[in-house]
Formats: structure tokens, sequence, C-alpha cells
């Protein structure tokens, strides 16, 4: 399996399908993610489809979506 790095181009990565949440809004400020098939999460940004991957482990994604769940980011809202 290959291994995919943090900072890979995002439309490199093959095989991948990219979702966007839709509470996303219409202006295309949004962040769009893909499973890959070691089991990690590719996070991109939606307007630059051919820019950077982040790459984050299962467990790391699920640490932020509960943080966010819970307010741990209530102070970066604008």
């Amino acid at each position: 399996m290959e291994q995919i790095d943090n900072g890979v181009q995002a439309s490199g990565i093959p095989g991948v399908e990219w979702i966007k949440s839709a509470r996303s809004n219409q202006s295309g400020n949004c962040v769009e993610v893909a499973q890959l098939p070691g089991g990690g999460v590719a996070v991109r940004n939606s307007r630059y489809p051919d820019g950077p991957a982040l790459v984050y482990t299962r467990e790391e994604m699920a640490a932020f979506v509960e943080g966010a769940k819970d307010g741990d980011f209530d102070a970066f809202t604008v």
C-alpha cells in the first residue's frame, strides 16, 4: 500500500472520493474529506482541489470531531 504524506497534491491521491458537508456554504469556502485506503483521512480546501491535502489518522479525526461537538473550538467562530 502506498504511503500518503501530508502536503501531497490532493488531486494526486488515487482512488478516493472527496466528500463535502451538506452544511458547507455556497460561496465555495468548503473543506472536503476523503477516506484513504490505509484507513486515514485526507482533508483539502475545495477551492483548491489540486492544492495540498492534510492527512490524519481516524483517531485524530475522531478527536477533532468530538472536540468540535463539545465546543472546544467555539473561540474560533466568526
